[in-house]
């Protein structure tokens, strides 16, 4: 669905620019090419109802329903979309429960803020189909070794999303910065 939001709303902004640029450039003629435009397609319809009253009722209703159809179930499915805060657990059991997303934020930044050297831990989880991504902004003490701590994070936030909550973990983005180094005291 993302990728078809984006598609529409790149030829729509491209029909809007080209639009307002032919507009700018010659707004007389553009004014009166869109009149005869609407002149001429008032015209037709005018003749087609004339030869057919119940053909162009037919149309108009055709028409309708499949916009409705249409227009209607790409809003359903975009507002359906946008609703998922959660991701689905399944238990040995058979049980299933639906685990919010800022439930797992907040037991990940639980978890991580016990590692040694780190001083904030700021997740973001996506549910995505059955799998979460996550993203973690961590700051770490400025002496740090950063490879080995990132190493040390990635294996923790694996095994908390995985083994304790028992999800399935989709993309990991871990970003990590050095708080300031403090000044020495001269003295």
């Amino acid at each position: 669905m993302v990728l078809f939001n984006r598609i529409v709303t790149a030829i729509l902004w491209l029909i809007l620019l080209i639009s307002l640029s032919v507009l700018a450039v010659a707004p007389l003629q553009t004014i009166q090419q869109i009149q005869q435009l609407l002149t001429i397609a008032l015209i037709t319809l005018q003749k087609w109802q004339a030869t057919n009253v119940s053909n162009f009722i037919i149309a108009q209703a055709t028409l309708g329903i499949a916009a409705v159809l249409v227009f209607g179930s790409l809003f359903w499915l975009e507002a359906w979309g946008m609703r998922q805060r959660g991701v689905r657990i399944r238990t040995a059991a058979g049980g299933s429960a639906e685990l919010d997303t800022a439930s797992i934020s907040r037991r990940l930044e639980w978890h991580l803020e016990q590692v040694a050297e780190v001083n904030s831990v700021i997740p973001t989880v996506h549910a995505k189909g059955g799998a979460v991504n996550v993203r973690l902004e961590i700051e770490v003490m400025p002496e740090v070794d950063i490879p080995l701590k990132t190493d040390e994070v990635v294996a923790l936030a694996r095994d908390v999303v995985e083994e304790d909550i028992g999800l399935t973990l989709g993309r990991l983005d871990v970003h990590m910065r050095c708080a300031p180094f403090e000044p020495s005291s001269i003295g």
